[in-house]
């Protein structure tokens, strides 16, 4: 059995003073009242000597009996005194007495209810046995105990701040987060500097989804004492508020402190790479990877923050690095992928991810194992989607709901997604009417639902829908998607309402950002360009870099013929920020064909074709670019091609005055190239 040794240089003198044998000459010493304070600092001396005695001699019996005695007859002479509990109950839990010490003090608690110090004692042994048992999850008999027991404590001495902390901790464990919370602010009441019940209280905070409180408490803590343990929590509750360049600033004090922790600095890095702080980020994983070379996250790190930069070649070499540090890492292999993808090398970026998925069992007997399988199946159907390839895509999700059940909404509202996009509507449909039989309460299949019936035209159907999922919870999305539904049946007004009650409910500048595009799509819709560009400008003004709204102020400006220089700046960082959107490529082949740049509009709509091939507007305009080079025939084929696409659109986008203009251009296109052929005929 193993004591740990405290050496306590008064405790040795009193001993050595007294010329005590190791004997007992304790219980023979006089005691004159029941707070004789003299005499319990007498026996504590003697129980620290003891135990002392007994961490030298590898816990030997009889030093660890005299111990306890004694600690016993100075809580006997001083029974309000915490610590002597405390310290009594440490001895039993440190030579392994915890059984017998806890049956012989509820036999004390039965014959007097308020020993207070036989609560004591017992609070810390329940405490201590939380863990019993092969289980990982805590006792929950020795928890409710513990519970009882400070409960008592507490009632019976309400100023003992540490008391209550600990009953705020054993609460928040219990998953009592408003008792813990609760707790904690009288363990404040009593001290307000308790960093423990300051601590607990922000986790509570956290739990309870109030993560400014978290954040002040904690703000506090590590302003009263910023050490290694304080700032790294500060730093960890905002990394939950997805505040890191807060978390960032959090780290680097910590590391500041503590310039040789390696955990420190990587938490800052990554906070950094998170905070998009990317040239930052770069610097610290340098350092992370030249003080250990087999960091595989900060090689990893760095390939993702060079793939940010657009410098592929750099980003491939640290990839490769990582993978070499461990082949078989899912991580460092899951990063090839995303690289491949951002290149826009979706076949190459398809064949890795199926590399990937079949190294991997499909059977899969854990849950993290099958948890991984479920993302790569569901990233893989992505990149089916977007190289157009349905039936894949299909089969990827549909995989999803055979290896976990419990997910089958989630994976069949994305089947229906991907029927949705492909203009296989009857499909869709087929797949809604089924899916809804299947998961009746499943939100996100209801949401998609209600989307696909407003494609169809189904207005109605997708307004019931969604009106019957407002809960007052999560209404402000709803509304939005109301709006999105009202858009389709060109019911502008009650779009306009439902875009006004979103805006009600929106309290962040992100939330905010979002309602304005949303009205500047509207009113751009409804040719109310000014009012549009309000809007639209109002979102920049939150977020200058939302490439959305830069690029449908753009588009909207080319296709007005107004301000082509500002509306190709605007465009041409869209485009620097998703070069591979195909909407925002046809935007730039459309500014360079106002400015009559054919050769680059003629390039750039052939690459946003490359990415959405299925868009009768890009075929449109591609064929304006063809008409104006002088290619009748490939101009006539991409009006052809546009009416097609035109022909297999949903309902809802139909524009009968937009297929109108592209059929009499093509009319015009082909009599003037009958024209052409019979002038050379003639000739």
């Amino acid at each position: 059995m193993s004591i740990h040794r405290r050496v306590l240089t008064v405790v040795v003198l009193a001993g050595a003073g007294l010329g005590l044998p190791v004997s007992a000459q304790t219980s023979d010493q006089p005691s004159n009242s029941n707070k004789d304070r003299a005499a319990a600092y007498y026996y504590s001396a003697l129980g620290h000597l003891y135990t002392d005695l007994a961490a030298q001699y590898g816990g030997r019996g009889e030093y660890v009996s005299k111990a306890i005695e004694n600690y016993k007859l100075a809580m006997k002479n001083d029974p309000d005194s915490a610590y002597l509990a405390e310290e009594l109950a440490d001895i039993y839990l440190q030579t392994g007495q915890v059984r017998s010490a806890a049956n012989e003090f509820e036999d004390a608690l039965k014959r007097n209810p308020d020993d207070l110090n036989a609560r004591r004692i017992l609070a810390r042994i329940y405490t201590a046995r939380l863990r019993e048992g092969a289980n990982s999850r805590a006792n929950q008999e020795m928890l409710n105990k513990a519970i009882e027991q400070y409960e008592k404590i507490t009632e019976k001495v309400p100023k003992d701040d540490d008391s209550w902390a600990m009953l705020g901790r054993l609460y928040k464990l219990a998953q009592r987060s408003k008792d813990a919370e609760n707790a904690y602010l009288k363990a404040l009441e009593v001290d307000p500097e308790n960093e423990d019940a300051m601590t607990g209280l922000a986790i509570v905070y956290s739990d309870l989804g109030d993560n400014a409180k978290a954040t002040d408490m904690l703000k506090r803590v590590a302003e009263k004492n910023p050490n290694l343990r304080t700032l790294t929590a500060l730093a960890g509750t905002y990394e939950q508020m997805k505040e890191y360049k807060l978390a960032a600033d959090a780290y680097k004090k910590a590391l500041d402190q503590n310039p040789g922790n390696a955990d420190v600095k990587r938490a800052y890095a990554q906070s950094l790479f998170q905070a998009e702080d990317y040239d930052a980020a770069q610097k610290v994983f340098e350092e992370l990877a030249a003080e250990d070379p087999s960091d595989i996250l900060a090689n990893l790190r760095m390939s993702q923050i060079y793939r940010q930069k657009k410098d592929y070649a750099k980003a491939h070499e640290y990839a490769k690095k990582a993978r070499d540090l461990d082949p078989g890492n899912l991580e460092t292999r899951y990063n090839e992928v995303s690289l491949l993808e951002a290149e826009g090398k979706l076949p190459e970026a398809i064949a890795a991810l199926n590399e990937i998925l079949a190294s991997s069992a499909k059977n899969t007997t854990s849950s993290g194992e099958r948890n991984n399988r479920i993302i790569l199946l569901e990233r893989l159907g992505f990149l089916y989607r977007q190289a157009d390839q349905t039936e894949q895509a299909v089969k990827a999700f549909r995989e999803i709901a055979e290896l976990d059940p419990d997910v089958g909404g989630r994976a069949t509202a994305q089947v229906i997604e991907t029927y949705r996009g492909a203009k296989e509507f009857a499909a869709a449909e087929k797949e809604t009417k089924a899916a809804l039989e299947r998961y009746p309460k499943d939100r996100v299949v209801k949401l998609v639902a209600a989307n696909l019936y407003a494609d169809v035209g189904k207005s109605q159907q997708a307004i019931d829908i969604l009106k019957g999922l407002m809960d007052g919870k999560n209404d402000r999305e709803l509304y939005l998607s109301l709006a999105q539904v009202y858009e389709k049946g060109k019911n502008f007004t009650e779009m306009g309402k439902a875009i006004d009650a979103a805006e009600r409910l929106s309290k962040s500048d992100d939330e905010k950002e979002n309602v304005f595009f949303i009205r500047g799509a509207m009113l751009e819709k409804m040719k109310k360009f000014d009012a549009a560009e309000v809007e639209f400008k109002k979102v920049l003004a939150i977020n200058p870099e939302n490439a959305s709204a830069l690029n449908y102020l753009g588009y909207m400006l080319a296709d007005r013929n107004m301000r082509l220089n500002e509306a190709l700046d605007m465009v041409k960082k869209a485009v620097d920020q998703e070069p591979a959107n195909g909407a925002y490529l046809d935007s730039l082949g459309w500014v360079y064909f106002r400015m009559n740049r054919l050769d680059e509009a003629e390039d750039y709509l052939q690459r946003a074709l490359d990415k959405t091939g299925k868009d009768p507007t890009i075929h449109d305009h591609l064929a304006d670019v063809y008409q104006a080079r002088g290619k009748l025939k490939e101009a006539i084929a991409s009006w052809e091609r546009s009416l097609k696409e035109w022909q297999s659109s949903p309902p809802s986008d139909l524009d009968p005055a937009e297929m109108a203009k592209v059929q009499k251009k093509l009319e015009n296109a082909r009599v003037r190239l009958a024209k052409e052929n019979s002038t050379k005929q003639q000739n």
